[in-house]
């Protein structure tokens, strides 16, 4: 009776009846997740969810945020951005872009094809990570392609990276996947990547975002849905494949080894000979709960741990990315085996981040990319550049310049790497993504486990083991990096972190009590403040979250501290806090 009195209440508090938009179906996923366990509360959270199906079926408004492509996709809120309506209409635009391809060369050259009868005939890759509703919001994607004379090649759940696999190994024309990567429950998303298998270029999501605005402003736009959204479910049309995304993605590792050098059978094989290794990995309830079995040949070693790898699209109500507080789990558990060789890594929920921990260190993309240089440089005897993010940690900066090898550093954000694809030998960024010459030009997480075993394998060193020496010999960089919910967004936003411009090279900045020389700003993403120590500090506004991000990196750890600290007071009197 408790439990149905508790129900009633948080209805009451949460729940307009009759009332979509008046109602907080999230905030009563929360308040319920946030009761006692048992089948009281696996009933409640059902019928919030059951209420959140119905407002992504019959949302017939325009999303609440506008929608518009960041640096990884479209994101929004299930059921008040995210529906059935919205991502139909994203989709509409799409098509429409296509049927603009023989008119402009540059949009041919940034999608790769000349023209939309090419583009429906190579088709699309769709896919979804485990968000709610995902398979109905991809059955509704199809729908639009199809009824317009598009090929679909569906994967179904499946992850970022295996889907980019999927368009170079079937040629397809682009892919769609519905993610909104590792953003909190609350989220939905979509990725557009055209057929080079990378995250589109501005212009192209440029493009699709006033197509999408643009139709939702067409007095005869919902019959056209309507008339779509007649027949749910998967369509049954001869131009609708299903198909094994995971062996693409194994193929075209396989073919693609003479670039890179990495073998995954290989990796396995090692992992099964050597019995002093134990590798546990958390898919945090994401679609990679669904390879990673597969990815080791289906064994069942007891040294082969997996964590959270059951359906849940709560993820169990913690935030879904490779963190630190994530992986406590899995570090006691490392920490309480008695094998010499100890690998853990955490993924996101769409599969294209991770992070590592041997159980002792926590290793993260900062310091586990330029890893991944100094291995396929000097272990596999890949000679060429490194690639990285302008706010990841300079320790690749310091291999490269021992190597005599160039370094390419762009703004944030994985589509600019574009023009290196094919060059460097490595390219990743501060927030866990990464790739390799001969892989795809969007971040994997299941490139950088293969990359993690076979350090392992070929060096005789645990990750951390490996990471120290790679420290002794090319110096030791502490980074760390966070972001803050701000209450100003857009050109508001914009005009208050320009009043850091005052800050130019020359000028000093106060850390940690001292007076540090400026002696370099870099602009082309935020602003990034390089004092004449090799310390920097860097502050940006998210390309896909209500946040400012600012990134730090010192040579002591005690100095990462006092930038942080440094960072928070420069936002403070930018006016952002």
């Amino acid at each position: 009776m408790a439990g149905q009195t508790r129900e009633t209440s948080l209805q009451a508090q949460f729940v307009v009846a009759g009332s979509h938009a008046e109602s907080d179906y999230f905030g009563l996923i929360r308040a319920v997740l946030d009761g006692p366990p048992g089948p009281g509360r696996d009933e409640a959270l059902a019928g919030a969810y059951s209420l959140l199906l119905a407002e992504i079926r019959e949302n017939r408004r325009p999303p609440v945020q506008t929608i518009a492509f960041g640096t990884s996709g479209w994101r929004g809120r299930l059921g008040k951005d995210i529906s059935v309506r919205s991502v139909q209409v994203v989709t509409m635009a799409i098509v429409r872009m296509y049927e603009e391809v023989a008119h402009s060369v540059e949009l041919a050259e940034l999608l790769g094809v000349a023209s939309v009868e090419e583009a429906r005939t190579r088709g699309c890759v769709l896919g979804f990570d485990n968000r709610f509703a995902g398979e109905l919001l991809a059955g509704r994607v199809a729908a639009v392609l199809v009824s317009a004379g598009f090929i679909v090649h569906y994967a179904g759940e499946s992850t970022t990276g295996v889907l980019s696999a999927a368009v170079l190994r079937r040629r397809a024309a682009f892919s769609i996947n519905l993610t909104p990567s590792h953003n909190p429950l609350e989220y939905g998303g979509y990725k557009f990547n055209a057929a080079d298998a990378g995250p589109a270029a501005a212009p192209v999501t440029e493009r699709i975002t006033s197509h999408a605005r643009a139709l939702l402003e067409e007095p005869d736009l919902q019959p056209i849905l309507d008339r779509l959204q007649e027949e749910e479910g998967l369509p049954r049309s001869a131009a609708f494949h299903p198909f094994d995304a995971l062996a693409d993605w194994q193929e075209l590792v396989a073919a693609n080894e003479p670039r890179h050098g990495l073998s995954m059978p290989r990796a396995v094989a090692g992992f099964h000979a050597e019995e002093g290794l134990v590798v546990a990995i958390d898919a945090v309830h994401g679609a990679s709960r669904l390879h990673l079995r597969r990815l080791f040949a289906d064994t069942r070693s007891p040294r082969l741990l997996l964590l959270r790898d059951g359906a849940d699209v709560t993820f169990g109500g913690v935030a879904p990315e490779p963190s630190w507080q994530n992986m406590q789990t899995m570090v006691a558990m490392l920490r309480a085996r008695p094998e010499r060789y100890r690998l853990g890594a955490i993924i996101d929920p769409d599969g294209d981040r991770i992070r590592f921990t041997d159980g002792n260190r926590e290793i993260g993309m900062n310091s586990f990319g330029a890893m991944a240089y100094h291995f396929l440089h000097e272990y596999k005897m890949k000679k060429g550049m490194v690639a990285k993010t302008v706010a990841t940690s300079n320790l690749a900066n310091s291999i490269a310049r021992a190597f005599a090898e160039e370094l390419f550093e762009p703004a944030v954000g994985f589509k600019n790497f574009k023009e290196v694809i094919g060059r460097a030998l490595v390219c990743f960024e501060e927030s866990d993504g990464i790739t390799v010459i001969g892989h795809t030009p969007e971040k994997d997480a299941y490139i950088g486990l293969l990359l993690a075993l076979e350090m392992i394998l070929s060096t005789g060193l645990n990750l951390g083991e490996y990471l120290d020496d790679i420290e002794s010999r090319y110096g030791a960089f502490y980074p760390d990096r966070d972001g803050i919910e701000v209450a100003v967004h857009g050109a508001a936003l914009q005009e208050r972190l320009g009043r850091l411009a005052e800050y130019q090279a020359g000028s000093h900045l106060m850390v940690g009590g001292k007076s540090l020389r400026i002696d370099e700003v870099i602009s082309i993403d935020g602003t990034k403040m390089v004092f004449a120590d090799g310390s920097w500090l860097m502050i940006r506004p998210s390309g896909t979250e209500p946040k400012v991000r600012f990134y730090v990196e010192s040579r002591t750890r005690r100095g990462t501290e006092e930038l942080v600290a440094a960072a928070k007071g420069l936002l403070v009197e930018a006016g952002v806090l």
